[in-house]
């Protein structure tokens, strides 16, 4: 079977391309598919992540304002399904443009929406003024109607699946790439943090979190693995923290880093399926994350794996830091019971939902 995965960057450092990059693999590995990957201007980059050398990377170069950009988009994109020639497209992409896909190509080939975020996702804060909102509403509301329009569409969660007003959904989580049986000894005064710098993953609704923490338990840091580190520096700065925070460019091979810390923390506005969650919680790690309305609620179990916050209470959230700090039986037994119930995305069993689909069409 030959696959052409549709998407915006691949060989950045984001989460959407790591875990196409284990799928990809495991496709090949496992499965014996052929897997192109189409992305957009990135004709001169190589990968951040590993991609098996079987992978055929593609390229198309976009530019110039709306119009011009969807209508080379639209000519581009044919050429290359009809050069290619997969039995399967798989869209991969969070944009608008995404929901636009089904109406610009040329082809009866299957064609699959894999939804790595949610459907409220919002690149900014949203103004409350009527306007805003009626340009949210139509939004989302085109949304459901251009997905419609794929053979089927993907989904991670039974909560994300709630948010769609559509019928040709199903839920096929990420799958957790962990296969170690190491765990982390929960020892070290280490709190760690990995997500970009964006108004979806919220990384500056943390720092005044730690402040909290570091005026009640100053012996314990903070490792924050990002990108556009000055900017929340300058944050750092402006809370007064110079000390126990640390910031660092995302890392390739990260399982060291979840394995040196205590406890994990996520502070996202909007939440699909959090790998990183998945990631820390297969490694023993007890997890603290606000309770958007997907994402987080999907993998950790409160109070049995982790803590659940109501989205933007920054008190409760610092306490629940400290209960972590100042309990090591705690954090061992929800490390522990994080462990466990992560066998349930195990890669095997995830991968084979996706064989007995992409069959199946």
């Amino acid at each position: 079977m030959k696959l052409l995965y549709i998407v915006p960057t691949i060989k950045n450092t984001d989460g959407v391309a790591r875990v196409l990059s284990i799928k990809a693999n495991y496709f090949i590995e496992h499965f014996s598919y052929e897997v192109h990957v189409l992305s957009q201007n990135e004709t001169d980059k190589l990968p951040f992540y590993d991609f098996n050398s079987k992978v055929v990377f593609h390229s198309i170069e976009l530019k110039g304002n709306v119009f011009k950009f969807l209508k080379s988009y639209q000519k581009q994109i044919n050429q290359k399904i009809q050069e290619i020639n997969p039995d399967v497209v798989l869209m991969a992409d969070n944009g608008l443009k995404a929901f636009v896909f089904p109406f610009l190509i040329r082809t009866k080939i299957p064609i699959i929406l894999e939804c790595h975020s949610s459907k409220f996702i919002e690149e900014k804060q949203q103004k409350s003024d009527f306007l805003p909102k009626l340009i949210s509403s139509i939004k989302y509301r085109f949304k459901d109607f251009g997905a419609q329009k794929f053979t089927q569409v993907v989904v991670l969660s039974n909560e994300n699946l709630n948010e769609w007003n559509v019928k040709n959904a199903v839920v096929i989580s990420n799958p957790s790439w962990v296969k170690t049986e190491e765990t982390a000894s929960l020892q070290n005064k280490k709190v760690v943090a990995i997500a970009r710098n964006s108004y979806e993953k919220g990384l500056d609704r943390l720092l005044p979190i730690w402040s909290k923490i570091n005026e009640k338990h100053s012996d314990w840091v903070l490792d924050i693995y990002t990108d556009e580190i000055d900017l929340l520096k300058k944050e750092a700065s402006r809370l007064g923290l110079s000390s126990n925070l640390n910031f660092f460019s995302f890392q390739k091979n990260i399982e060291s880093i979840y394995l040196e810390a205590s406890i994990y923390v996520i502070t996202s506005r909007f939440e699909a399926f959090s790998m990183t969650l998945v990631e820390a919680m297969s490694l023993g790690l007890p997890c603290i994350a606000y309770d958007g309305p997907t994402g987080p609620r999907s993998i950790v179990n409160n109070e049995t794996s982790g803590f659940l916050v109501p989205d933007g209470n920054i008190e409760l959230f610092a306490e629940k830091i400290s209960i972590l700090i100042e309990n090591e039986a705690l954090r061992k037994q929800l490390g522990s019971n994080a462990k466990e119930s992560m066998k349930l995305y195990k890669i095997d069993a995830v991968m084979k939902k996706w064989k007995k689909l992409l069959e199946s069409l």
